[in-house]
C-alpha cells in the first residue's frame, strides 16, 4: 500500500503514513463509542470477508444481523450503481415511486396498513413510542406509558435507551424521560400486574438479541396480544434484528401466528444500505399527519431501491426456505457441539439468529474464532451470538461448525 498523507489534529500538521499506521487514523479523529476488534475490514463477498493483510474470514455477524443477501450480491450492485445514476436523494416533499412501491410491498407481506421510512431501528422505535401516544392523545386520552422487557434493546436515542430493559446502555444519560416500566420476558403474570390507567402500549423483541438470544414463546405472545385487546392497549412487536427472514418467516410473529398494531424494521431490509421502517394499522397510523414525524432521508430513492431488491432476491432465491435448511444445520451441528463440551449451557435462538449460552465469559473464545478464521460475536458475556447471511450455503455452515469445534477443543485444554 503507497504511503498516504494523515492529518493529525493533535499536532496540528500533516504526516507521512503507510499501512501500518491505519489504526492511528481512527484514533485521531472518530469518537471512542466502540469497543473495536482489532481487524481492519475491506472486501466482502458472498459469506466471506477479507481485511486489509488479505486474510479472508467467514463473515457470521453479517453487519449484526444487516447483510442479508451477504457481500457484493451482483443482483444488489447493479441495482443501486443504476439507482446513484438515476437520483441519490429527493425530498419527501415530493412523491417518491420507489418509496411508495417498498410500502406497499411491505404492507402486503406484513398485513399492516402504513408505512412510515427512517433511517435506522433507534428511529423506527422512536417513531413508534410516538405514534402510540399521539394515537391515544388523539382519542383524548390520558394513556401514555409503554412496558417493555428486561435484557431487551431498543435503541440509543432517549427514549429507546429508556425503553431497554438493560441499565448499561442509560449510565450517565439522566434525566431520561418518564413513562417506561419493564417486566421479564415470557412472563404474562408479570406483564398483567404492570398494567395502569395510562398504560399506552406493550413493546416487545420477539426474539431479543442483544439480550442474551432469548425468545418470546409463541404462547406467550399470544397471551400478550389477547391481553392488549382486552385492555385496549397497543402492542408494538420490535423486529429490527428478526425482520425480513432471519427467523425463517419473513416475520418473527408469524411463528405465533399473531398481528401487532405496531411493528419496526431496519437492519436487514436494507441489506447494507441504512433504512428503517415503522409499520401500523389504518386506525393507529391515522394519527400522524402532516407535520407530527418527519425524516429528511427517510425512504430515499437508494435507500428504498436496496430493500426492493433485497425482498426481490429473497422471493427469487427462495431465502425464508434457504433459512430454514441451514439454520437447521447449524442448530443440530451447535447442539452436538454442546453435547461434547460441559461448559455450553444452552443453545437458543431461530433460524439463522442462534446462541450459545456459556458457563464462562465469551470474550476470549470469540477472539480465538476471529483468529481462525471465523466472526461471531456475542449477546452479553457469556453468550456467543451467530448471524450468517440468510443466503449462507451448506459448505459455509459446515466450514464454520469445523472452526468452533477447533477453537472449543482448545477451549477445553
Amino acid at each position: 500500500m503507497a504511503a498516504s498523507m494523515l492529518y493529525n489534529p493533535i499536532g496540528h500538521k500533516w504526516m507521512r503514513i503507510g499501512k501500518a499506521s491505519l489504526t492511528l487514523r481512527r484514533m485521531n479523529a472518530l469518537m471512542n463509542t466502540y469497543a473495536r476488534f482489532p481487524l481492519t475490514l475491506v472486501r466482502g463477498q458472498g459469506s466471506k470477508v477479507w481485511d486489509d493483510a488479505g486474510k479472508a474470514y467467514l463473515d457470521f455477524i453479517s453487519g449484526i444481523a444487516v447483510n442479508t443477501l451477504g457481500h457484493a450480491h451482483p443482483q444488489l450492485v447493479a441495482a443501486i450503481s443504476e439507482q446513484v445514476a438515476t437520483m441519490l436523494h429527493c425530498s419527501n416533499l415530493f412523491h417518491i415511486p420507489k418509496q411508495q412501491q417498498l410500502a406497499a410491498k411491505l404492507a402486503t407481506l406484513s398485513g399492516l396498513a402504513e408505512v412510515f421510512f427512517s433511517n435506522s431501528g433507534a428511529e423506527a422505535n422512536e417513531g413508534a413510542i410516538k405514534l402510540a401516544r399521539k394515537y391515544f392523545f388523539d382519542q383524548g386520552s390520558d394513556r401514555r406509558g409503554i412496558i417493555s422487557a428486561t435484557r431487551s434493546f431498543h435503541g440509543r436515542l432517549l427514549s429507546t435507551l429508556t425503553a431497554t430493559g438493560q441499565d448499561k446502555v442509560k449510565h450517565g444519560f439522566d434525566p431520561l424521560p418518564p413513562g417506561f416500566g419493564h417486566v421479564p420476558l415470557n412472563d404474562i403474570d408479570a406483564l398483567r400486574a404492570a398494567i395502569r390507567a395510562d398504560t399506552a402500549a406493550i413493546l416487545l423483541e420477539p426474539l431479543q438479541g442483544e439480550g442474551g438470544v432469548n425468545i418470546a414463546h409463541p404462547e406467550y405472545l399470544q397471551a400478550v396480544r389477547k391481553l392488549c385487546d382486552e385492555e385496549g392497549i397497543l402492542l408494538i412487536l420490535d423486529e429490527i434484528q428478526t425482520g425480513m427472514g432471519r427467523t425463517g418467516t419473513m416475520f418473527a410473529f408469524e411463528h405465533a401466528g399473531i398481528q401487532p398494531d405496531i411493528l419496526t424494521l431496519a437492519k436487514g431490509l436494507g441489506g447494507g444500505v441504512p433504512i428503517g421502517a415503522l409499520l401500523a394499522t389504518e386506525k393507529v397510523a391515522a394519527s400522524f399527519g402532516p407535520g407530527t414525524h418527519g425524516s429528511t432521508f427517510g425512504g430515499n430513492p437508494l435507500s428504498c431501491t436496496a430493500a426492493l431488491t433485497v425482498i426481490d432476491v429473497m422471493e427469487k432465491e427462495s431465502l425464508l426456505l434457504n433459512v430454514a435448511a441451514r439454520g437447521e444445520q447449524l442448530l443440530q451441528g451447535l447442539l452436538a457441539l454442546s453435547a461434547s463440551f460441559d461448559w455450553i449451557d444452552e443453545v437458543r435462538g431461530q433460524g439463522l439468529l442462534l446462541g450459545l449460552a456459556c458457563s464462562l465469559e465469551v470474550a476470549p473464545i470469540i477472539t480465538a474464532c476471529r483468529d481462525a478464521g471465523l466472526l461471531v460475536l456475542a449477546a452479553g458475556p457469556d453468550v456467543i451470538r451467530i448471524l450468517p447471511p440468510l443466503n449462507v450455503s451448506a459448505a459455509d455452515i459446515d466450514e464454520a461448525l469445523g472452526v468452533l469445534e477447533e477453537v472449543f477443543t482448545e477451549v477445553n485444554q
